[in-house]
């Protein structure tokens, strides 16, 4: 089984992106006894970025994609493996072209899949709320504020109700080529754990949020946010009566980043857990509520237009129903949206150069 002594050596793919480097480099200063390396393809704009971070926290960095089986062959023996790479547009495919986040997305999977097998090695996968099906989620009854729109108490479908979604929620119908990619790989995972004897946790992960995120409309829409009203780049409210009440539940990256660590460290406790991963509805935001918090926190104003219909694969609500994680664990998150948001502003404004240099201005 995986290696639970001192000295470990953690793989984190995706090692270069958001989540996988603000991972690595909090794990060697947790464990300055644990070798981390960060292995990425660098295809994400902004994750270059990120490499004299690794460098100066000692964290190895190697250039390789997950697509390529051999470029995970050829690294030396892990104990453990957390899979962040992705292409994690919700978007991805409408334009028709479907295959990176295929190959990325599942077939990478399978490749960290079989390198875990050669080396008995944990494998922590970083899944996603779209796995849960949209049409299901669209079909729920909703309450509406003046603000936000909210899941409504009568519902017919099993896991929902005013507190998010659980894993119990229905898995019939289609999900975005992400979800889908993500869903499969999760079977996949199981699977190996079944027959390899893996040591395996599965986190469906809701929006994650904080410094060093490279926000895109369409992936980081928090980051996004601020970044348009530091930047003074045109918003829209697209689709939902372009009101600007659809909601989602958020996690402070450092609080991800707090119950990995732990998964690492207990990984017997973790061994076979799946479970949603979010801020749950007391760290949940509309973009209305949003936008107020991005005017408050940045001084500035932006007329805020009405765009079109909904888009493919978007739904009015998702909260992330954490009582099976709960019931896991004494982690709980421990900074709130003002905090998340409050976090990312400040990112912005001490790196206002370097961002606009490589994501407004590019």
């Amino acid at each position: 089984m995986a290696t639970q002594a001192a000295e470990r050596h953690v793989l984190i793919t995706g090692g270069a992106g958001f989540v996988g480097a603000n991972l690595a480099v909090a794990l060697i200063e947790r464990h300055p006894d644990w070798k981390v390396t960060a292995f990425d393809n660098l295809y994400r704009r902004g994750s270059e970025l990120n490499l004299p971070r690794l460098e100066a926290a000692g964290v190895r960095f190697v250039k390789g994609d997950v697509r390529e089986l051999e470029d995970l062959q050829n690294l030396p023996p892990i104990d453990a493996l957390v899979e962040c790479s992705a292409e994690p547009s919700a978007l991805t495919g409408v334009d028709g072209q479907t295959s990176y986040a295929f190959q990325s997305n599942l077939v990478g999977a399978y490749h960290c899949l079989e390198l875990a097998r050669r080396d008995s090695a944990q494998m922590l996968f970083l899944s996603t709320s779209r796995v849960y099906p949209v049409a299901a989620l669209a079909a729920l009854k909703l309450d509406q504020t003046e603000t936000r729109f909210a899941i409504a108490g009568d519902q017919q479908l099993a896991g929902a109700s005013p507190t998010g979604i659980t894993e119990d929620f229905p898995l019939e119908g289609a999900r975005t080529l992400y979800g889908t990619t993500k869903l499969a790989a999760e079977l996949l995972i199981t699977e190996y754990a079944e027959m390899f004897g893996l040591q395996t946790v599965i986190n469906r992960c809701g929006v994650i949020a904080g410094p060093w995120q490279m926000g895109k409309v369409d992936q980081g829409v928090f980051t996004y946010w601020l970044m348009a009203h530091h930047f003074d780049l045109p918003l829209s409210y697209i689709g939902f009566d372009g009101s600007g009440r659809q909601v989602r539940d958020l996690l402070h990256v450092d609080d991800l980043i707090e119950l990995v660590n732990d998964q690492l460290e207990r990984p017997d406790h973790w061994n076979g857990a799946t479970a949603n991963v979010g801020g749950g509805l007391d760290v949940s935001l509309s973009l209305s509520e949003t936008t107020e918090l991005c005017r408050e926190l940045t001084g500035r104003e932006l007329a805020i237009s009405s765009a079109g219909e909904d888009r493919p694969g978007d739904v009015a609500v998702y909260i992330s129903d954490c009582a099976r994680l709960n019931s896991l664990t004494e982690w709980r998150p421990q900074r709130d949206a003002r905090t998340i948001l409050s976090d990312i502003n400040e990112w912005i404004e001490a790196n206002e150069a370097m961002i606009r240099t490589t994501l407004v201005d590019a």
